[in-house]
């Protein structure tokens, strides 16, 4: 499909990579445009206009900061209307996004893991035919894994997914840091505690077991793993998680009220 993504930063370049490479025609936006020039390497064609990307556009993302967007569809609503617009900006209700052009909107929150084909993106609409719902599915699941959730869990998608990949890498690092405090080189404790992550969430995947059942096959008796989760426990990480997500979720509530 032809496809514009307006606002090609962080998460708008990465949106408009897996897309191309996954075969769709992609025109992004920037207004400096050679801070996105790297997107031409990868076949993306990369200008400064919106009306004149959303125009050449049969989808369109946009992929702005939440405080942008009503500035960005006032620019390009009369462009857009009747096709499919799918804005990937944290809070920005479809209600909100409704009130600024007649388009067929769909709420989505991806990741950065779209850099890799990895990312949940869960998305939320509510005027698509089955046929256009198609659509937007196959260009998310570009990204990695979609799924449709009622809009009402769309800020609680944001503090746990959207956010998520920070809270994995802050874990990911205090483990190299564990392995670098007892003597292991740089490279093997990252490559270790990388290939453990990845490894576990491969197995619960594929088991479908409940977290707690694959720390019991690990933990035993006077064993050196209960010693690790009693540290875990007493510096109350997973208290410390949750009040992560919920934190992040209700500055996703906060600036929907913004918007």
């Amino acid at each position: 499909m032809r496809v514009a993504v307006i606002g090609a930063g962080t998460i708008g370049g990465a949106i408009a990579r897996a897309l191309r490479e996954s075969g769709h025609e992609v025109v992004a936006t920037r207004r400096d445009v050679e801070r996105a020039s790297w997107l031409r390497d990868h076949g993306v064609a990369v200008i400064s206009d919106n009306r004149e990307a959303a125009r050449r556009a049969e989808v369109v993302f946009i992929a702005v900061k939440p405080g942008k967007v009503g500035r960005v569809l006032d620019e390009i609503s009369d462009v857009i209307e009747g096709k499919i617009a799918i804005s990937v900006a944290a809070g920005v209700s479809l209600k909100e996004l409704k009130r600024t052009a007649d388009a067929k909107f769909v709420r989505a929150m991806p990741n950065i893991a779209v850099l890799v084909g990895e990312s949940f993106t869960a998305y939320s609409t509510e005027d698509l035919s089955e046929e256009e719902t198609k659509i937007v599915e196959d260009l998310l699941g570009a990204f990695g894994v979609c799924a449709r959730v009622e809009e009402e869990h769309m800020d609680a998608i944001t503090g746990l997914s959207g956010s998520g990949p920070a809270y994995v890498t802050v874990f990911l690092e205090a483990m190299v840091y564990g392995g670098l405090r007892t003597g292991l080189p740089r490279e093997t404790a990252r490559a270790a505690a990388l290939q453990t992550l990845l490894g576990t969430a491969r197995l619960l995947m594929e088991t479908e077991a409940h977290p707690a059942e694959v720390r019991e096959w690990v933990i035993t008796p006077g064993g050196t793993t209960i010693d690790g989760v009693f540290e875990l426990e007493e510096g109350k990480i997973r208290t410390a998680v949750m009040k992560a997500v919920d934190a992040a979720t209700k500055k996703s509530r906060i600036l929907s009220r913004r918007i």
